[in-house]
């Protein structure tokens, strides 16, 4: 059992990506299945879906590749179980020099940095990613 499973969603991306792996799967939930809508939207998987294996859900996500590299160069969690970090809208921070994607989560949902920017919100910084 793991306690942190965000992190460990972003690791296994991480791992699958330095193999080019082209499909991941993972124990899936509402925030997991929320981050890959996320990641998708902002254009770094191709495509995510809940697959039902027995009992348990499993999140299954598909990978993007330019070439050999994966689009994904990094990911990096910032709001830890141990240590939650919260921003205002004014203090969202921009993900190398604005040429990666922060994920929040938000009362209106997880979204980007810059959804939470145009809607006005702040909230929980999930991870960035470049």
């Amino acid at each position: 059992m793991y306690t942190d499973p965000i992190s460990d969603m972003l690791t296994r991306i991480r791992n699958a990506g330095r193999v080019e792996i082209e499909q991941v799967q993972m124990p899936s939930s509402k925030e997991k299945v929320a981050i890959a809508d996320t990641l998708k939207q902002a254009g770094y998987i191709t495509d995510y879906e809940v697959v039902r294996e027995d009992k348990h859900p499993a999140l299954s996500i598909t990978l993007k590749y330019k070439g050999h590299q994966q689009v994904i160069t990094g990911l990096k969690r910032v709001s830890k179980p141990s240590c939650r970090v919260y921003v205002k809208v004014k203090d969202i921070p921009r993900v190398r020099g604005g040429l990666g994607t922060v994920i929040m989560s938000t009362p209106t949902g997880i979204i980007t940095g810059k959804q939470a920017k145009e809607q006005n919100v702040g909230g929980e910084v999930i991870c960035y990613v470049w």
